[in-house]
């Protein structure tokens, strides 16, 4: 089946993926999705157990690690096909990512964090800093000049958030987003990741094996589900 070639492509697209660690055995993967595919707005908890895979996969999708097989593309772009410099600036245009221990520059403040988000964009350098601003203060961060070690856990990953959708993403990708936080603060942040992926009408695809992340999305899918998709077009 073709890939979509129209602005209507998938925000994401996976077809027979297949990766391996140099290390690992030649009769097996660490990541196999025959199919996988996202609308806009669309939103996914994928589940598996610790160490299956997860985070690798959103490293191949962010064109961060290379497969061996398949193709993944986001936006109808071939991320794993691009040249180093074009895949940096298609990531930086179209994919927005949320680490579990968020990643945040240090000795850079909340502000400058999530300016350094819009480096690789097609934003004005002259809007870079309003735009900063305006998404802290719309996340309750009131303390922008703050360097992230003087905020708290739920502060910091306010900041991981806004640098996540800086840049207007077509897919936001959170691993194991809420790892970090007590399971009070953990729900009130997934609810906080949805509605900012709502607003920028992003996909969202989150991956965990924290059970009670199920409560929060509608639709769920394991990685061992994924090896046996059968490829189906975005809008089915």
């Amino acid at each position: 089946m073709p890939y979509p070639t129209t602005p209507d492509a998938p925000a994401l697209d996976i077809r027979s993926l297949r990766f391996r660690y140099p290390d690992q055995s030649a009769g097996a993967w660490t990541v196999a999705v025959d199919a996988l595919a996202l609308r806009r707005g669309e939103q996914v908890l994928l589940t598996a157990g610790s160490g299956r895979g997860k985070s690798t996969l959103l490293h191949l999708i962010a064109g961060l690690m290379d497969p061996a097989e398949g193709d993944i593309r986001v936006a109808g772009e071939s991320i794993n096909r691009l040249p180093p410099r074009q895949r940096d600036l298609h990531r930086g245009r179209t994919i927005g990512m949320i680490f579990q221990t968020f990643n945040l520059l240090h000795g850079f403040s909340a502000l400058e964090n999530v300016m350094a988000a819009m480096m690789f964009s097609a934003i004005p350098p002259r809007e870079h800093r309003p735009r900063a601003l305006a998404l802290l203060k719309h996340l309750g961060i009131d303390r922008p000049d703050a360097d992230p070690d003087r905020l708290s856990v739920g502060q910091q990953q306010r900041v991981a958030v806004a640098r996540a959708v800086a840049c207007d993403p077509v897919l936001l990708l959170a691993d194991e987003p809420t790892a970090s936080l007590d399971p009070e603060n953990a729900s009130g942040a997934i609810e906080l990741i949805r509605a900012v992926a709502r607003e920028k009408n992003a996909a969202l695809l989150c991956v965990s094996h924290d059970p009670a992340m199920k409560d929060h999305f509608e639709r769920r899918i394991t990685l061992e589900e994924l090896a046996g998709n059968t490829p189906q077009p975005a809008s089915a």
